[in-house]
């Protein structure tokens, strides 16, 4: 059962996934909570270690998904590169057609260890540098900034990253997850359930609100400037970017996670403006809106993670394919779930009137 993957509890701020709150889970390596997702348990030592060296060892990708990323148009998010690359390499699986719990493992690690590297090679191609082959001695986080930029991150910027993906992993039937479900409950295979969530998380109301909250930031210039911008929009009724949760009637537990490591970068690198025009718009909307009006508009997941990748030099274009790579898990998560149940998922047209 979904339930079973991930717990909410909207109204405390509640986040779990498989039954462990997410402040405890954020500290463990990404690789123990991909575990923990896709097979159910957290591993013991010598289970992260073997599931480890199957990640790392799958890191790599062929000559022909180069080949394909050279012909791809540079000019367009990362994400619609990655959903093309991922249905292509599927070709080049040798379990493609094997559909049986074990042959559907071998997959999700593959797709776990290779989206990572997709995502970073497509970044360097596509600013005329060459791929940097990932190094299977680093953890999840740092092998992924080390193949973006050419040189091994901060031991702060490796460990952001880690929590990054960890805090992106799960989060119960969102929109992305829900269409992956869809896709698996027909029993079609691994990767066509994975690009229908890679086609979800594209849209600016779900996984694309990273790289908006990244522009807002960029556009308000300097905290002095923050307060009239978001009255301004607020006046205007317009969507202030990284606020708001369906689910979430307070704080999101995520949120609070990244606002902790948001300001850790920025005092780390001496450089608190990004933070503090963020705080500052934070501070309005909560006095507008929650203490004000009384509406639980806070920061979601988006808003202070927008502010890290600001912190760690990451373009707005990877965003939502960033988000990918920890989320994949959890779509794996609930493919694997949905399996189990053997049954299509075919809601009737009435429930849409309640969307």
């Amino acid at each position: 059962m979904s339930k079973n993957i991930c717990f909410i509890d909207g109204l405390e701020g509640i986040l779990k996934y498989r039954e462990i709150d997410i402040n405890k889970l954020v500290d463990l390596p990404y690789d123990a909570v991909s575990y923990l997702l896709i097979l159910g348990d957290l591993p013991g030592d010598q289970e992260l270690a073997e599931y480890s060296a199957c990640l790392h060892g799958e890191r790599e990708v062929n000559r022909e998904v180069i080949d394909i990323i050279h012909m791809c148009n540079f000019n367009i998010e990362a994400i619609e590169a990655l959903r093309t690359i991922v249905s292509f390499i599927s070709q080049f699986d040798p379990d493609i057609n094997d559909s049986s719990p074990e042959g559907n493992k071998r997959k999700a690690i593959r797709l776990i260890a290779k989206i990572p590297t997709i995502v970073a090679a497509y970044y360097r191609i596509a600013n005329g540098n060459q791929p940097v082959s990932p190094d299977p001695s680093l953890s999840h986080g740092a092998n992924f900034l080390y193949m973006l930029r050419g040189n091994k991150p901060t031991q702060l910027e490796a460990e952001v990253m880690e929590k990054d993906f960890i805090l992106s992993a799960e989060h119960e039937l969102n929109a992305s997850t829900f269409s992956s479900r869809v896709t698996a409950s027909t029993l079609s295979d691994l990767y066509s359930a994975v690009v229908s969530g890679l086609c979800t998380l594209k849209g600016p109301l779900h996984g694309g609100a990273r790289a908006e909250v990244t522009a807002m930031i960029e556009e308000i210039t300097c905290p002095e400037n923050a307060e009239s911008y978001v009255l301004d929009k607020l006046s205007k009724k317009e969507k202030i970017m990284g606020f708001g949760h369906r689910v979430y009637k307070t704080y999101d537990p995520r949120g609070t996670i990244f606002k902790q490591l948001a300001k850790q970068l920025a005092e780390a690198k001496g450089d608190m403006h990004w933070y503090n025009i963020a705080e500052v718009v934070e501070n309005t909307v909560v006095r507008e809106l929650v203490e004000k009006k009384g509406k639980p508009i806070y920061p979601n997941v988006d808003f202070y993670s927008g502010v890290i990748y600001k912190y760690m030099d990451i373009p707005p274009q990877l965003a939502t394919s960033i988000f990918a790579i920890g989320r994949v898990s959890g779509w794996i998560a609930h493919c694997f779930d949905q399996y189990e149940k053997k049954r299509i998922i075919r809601p009737r047209a009435f429930v849409l009137d309640e969307c």
